[in-house]
């Protein structure tokens, strides 16, 4: 008789993502337990692992999926992400991982990533000097561009500020010491609008357009969501940056400019995906379960387990 398998949802706040998690989770056999990345802890001298989870009795689940990790003090993330890591070298499958959380989290090295692997992506300038940050403003705004800022570590649309001509930056306060810029992606002749587009173990499974009452396009915003289709150099380029960031599952945000080209303004690692649900007939939940069933569930434990 084959052993059921156990893993662990990452999240501090399950609810509907959490749910449909767990449901989808027990449909294929797997007995799927909410854990708190907050409550887990190093502890040496409590099991050979050296690491506590709660609910797992001093064992270590089959595989970890990452629904959430809380924000917290830069100490607090850092031991969280430092759970995940450990996890893993004992051979536990993580996923994301915590190597592509940290990708996607720091929305500089998601840039630089992209641009290295050669992915359209707007002009980007990350810098702690506010004198550098209002050259960049100056030259952009002087050669008739936009400027976009948003917070290094943030998601849901939460804290962007588009700045033209004669703008101030924000205070060095409200951007935590940090000035992350991007040319703002001028709406072409479908209008403003960006896509989201979902891909799963490498293949883009389900897509939407987002229409916001202004610039911003984020459901957590107010936008609308409506189906889209899978179009091929959307789903390709989606597909590209989420390897670029070493991803097993990511939201994909991206925008046409003036002449119909796509380019990826955001690879989000710890997606949620309750907008793109609701315009949806694919199970997400479900895909996501049976991809990580099949990938990591599957195959024999680690040796070093």
């Amino acid at each position: 008789m084959t052993a059921v398998r156990t893993i662990a949802i990452a999240t501090d706040t399950p609810g509907w993502h959490g749910r449909r998690l767990g449901r989808a989770f027990a449909a294929l056999g797997v007995d799927a337990r909410v854990v708190s990345l907050s409550d887990c802890r190093i502890d040496l001298e409590a099991n050979r692992y050296g690491i506590v989870i709660p609910g797992f009795e001093g064992e270590l689940p089959d595989g970890v999926l990452v629904r959430e990790i809380a924000a917290g003090s830069f100490e607090q993330v850092t031991l969280r992400l430092g759970v995940l890591h450990a996890l893993a070298e004992w051979g536990v499958p993580v996923c994301n991982s915590a190597r592509a959380v940290e990708r996607t989290v720091d929305k500089s090295m998601t840039s630089m990533l992209l641009r290295r692997a050669g992915i359209a992506t707007p002009a980007t300038w990350v810098t702690e000097s506010a004198a550098e940050a209002r050259g960049v403003l100056m030259r952009e705004t002087a050669a008739g561009h936009r400027i976009v800022v948003k917070p290094l570590f943030g998601s849901q649309g939460k804290g962007l500020v588009r700045l033209g001509p004669g703008d101030a930056l924000p205070d060095e306060a409200v951007v935590q010491g940090v000035y992350y810029l991007q040319r703002f992606v001028e709406p072409g002749a479908q209008g403003g609008r960006d896509y989201r587009v979902f891909v799963i173990g490498g293949r883009s499974i389900a897509a939407m357009t987002r229409q916001g009452a202004d610039w911003v396009h984020n459901v957590a915003q107010g936008a609308r969501c409506e189906s889209a289709a899978l179009e091929p150099d959307l789903c390709h380029l989606a597909e590209r940056a989420v390897a670029a960031v070493g991803a097993d599952y990511a939201g994909v945000d991206l925008m046409r400019t003036a002449d119909g080209t796509p380019t990826v303004i955001e690879v989000n690692g710890i997606p949620a995906w309750r907008g793109l649900q609701s315009v949806s007939s694919e199970d997400i939940a479900l895909r996501l379960a049976r991809h990580f069933h099949d990938r990591h569930l599957a195959v024999a434990r680690s040796a070093a387990r």
